[in-house]
């Protein structure tokens, strides 16, 4: 019966069905043939919609569609332009960081590359630098942020771990404080590769301004503190994660309906409208695949796997290599929400039979994840970029591998250097 609630979600997923029909029809199907209640389907639903954790989803998510759609990019891209865009390769610096940043605060890497990239594609190119390594590094930088706090797919993976049974406890805290140092790692990496691949390159710096600089901070006031001011909550334990999410949406709605005046008062239903859609299709994906996981669980599938994986694989280094190429492949063929909610639940088991932490292993995930948004053939950033800047999908595939290789090795450092996860984990 596993089997044929395999091949049936697998059908679902081919004809188009939406992800929750499908993990919903094989639930059903899989519960149905061994017996088991259907309303326990109903019960998985309202056990994620109890979850108090679950409230700083909805709140960060609009947060960030705020932020996307005000003039934020622009406010940032002037304020990192100025602080750095002295250093050698200044704008592509400048790029990676204000990309990544942007990112963080809306958690939309798609939108980073519509917002962002926009405005840096013709200045890259305008200072010397190839179309080639110019769409590689808007295209693959429109990821980077996902990792830094507030990271809506480190809270789904951490509702997810909690709701799963078998004891284990994690807190959204450490999870948020777990990313911030290999998102800082993949950012310095990249930042590092960028100038020694251009140093050939006569590449004009922007002298640094005092007047510009102040100007640009200035400017960014109101939203500069805001990642400052999550993270001195996280770190201070003053708030609890759900009442920090609160403060900061309504920090936000404050300085961009008020102060800023970028968003008229009428705009904010539809703003809610949107982030509400958004949210909803998670919390409903988030409910039909923990029902469809506990089937799976009932069914032995998680032990299952780990047996067979430590028949096949010897030693927790060689699962961790493994590993990270099964999620490098996933996030080529998954958004990072479905691949979360999929396969997060089968793989936790297994990786703690390893003796692996389950927030590095959380940190692992997300980090390949990144990745994956713009790995072929069907990374999502590297459509987007492609209907953004005109540019045939194959194009992009060549520009992207440099940038992917880069990151990939930082994933494995970040791999098998847990600490540099866990040093803020107690």
């Amino acid at each position: 019966m596993i089997a044929v609630a395999a091949i049936l979600l697998g059908l679902c997923l081919l004809l188009g069905v939406p992800l929750f029909a499908g993990l919903l029809a094989a639930a059903m199907l899989g519960f149905h043939s061994s017996g088991i209640d259907l309303a326990i389907i109903g019960v998985e639903l309202y056990r994620i919609a109890d979850t108090p954790l679950l409230s700083s989803l909805p709140l960060f998510a609009f947060a960030g569609y705020l932020l996307s759609e005000s003039n934020t990019s622009q406010r940032i891209l002037r304020l990192v332009q100025a602080l750095f865009g002295w250093m050698p390769d200044g704008l592509a610096i400048v790029s990676l960081i204000a990309c990544a940043f942007f990112t963080a605060l809306t958690g939309a890497s798609g939108v980073t590359i519509l917002a962002i990239g926009a405005l840096l594609l013709p200045s890259l190119l305008k200072v010397g630098y190839s179309q080639k390594f110019s769409l590689g590094l808007i295209t693959s930088s429109g990821s980077l942020g996902l990792l830094l706090p507030p990271s809506i797919p480190l809270i789904i993976y951490g509702i997810i771990v909690q709701q799963m049974e078998g004891g284990v406890n994690i807190s959204l805290r450490e999870l948020m404080l777990s990313g911030l140092l290999p998102g800082l790692l993949m950012l310095l990496v990249l930042s590092v590769w960028v100038v020694w691949n251009n140093r050939g390159l006569a590449i004009p710096k922007t002298p640094f301004s005092r007047q510009q600089a102040l100007a640009a901070l200035w400017e960014s006031r109101w939203e500069l503190p805001l990642p400052l001011f999550i993270l001195g909550g996280i770190f201070s334990g003053i708030l609890a994660v759900s009442e920090m999410a609160a403060v900061a949406a309504l920090y936000v709605l404050i300085v961009e309906v008020w102060i800023y005046r970028e968003i008229r008062f009428t705009q904010l239903p539809e703003i809610a409208g949107k982030t509400m859609r958004m949210v909803g299709g998670i919390i409903l994906i988030l409910g039909v695949s923990m029902a469809f996981t506990n089937f799976l669980i009932d069914a032995q599938i998680p032990n299952l796997l780990f047996e067979w994986v430590q028949r096949t694989v010897d030693n927790k280094y060689a699962f961790l290599l493994f590993l990270n190429i099964f999620l490098l492949a996933l996030g080529a063929v998954l958004d990072i929400y479905s691949a979360i909610v999929i396969v997060a639940p089968l793989i936790l088991p297994v990786a703690m039979g390893f003796g692996i932490h389950p927030v590095h292993l959380g940190v692992i995930f997300l980090a390949n994840m990144q990745i994956g948004y713009f790995t072929p053939p069907v990374g999502m950033n590297l459509f987007i970029a492609s209907y953004r800047f005109q540019r045939p999908v194959a194009e992009l595939y060549r520009a992207t591998i440099p940038f992917m290789v880069v990151l990939f090795a930082t994933v494995l450092a970040i791999t098998y250097l847990p600490a540099i996860s866990l040093v803020f984990v107690d």
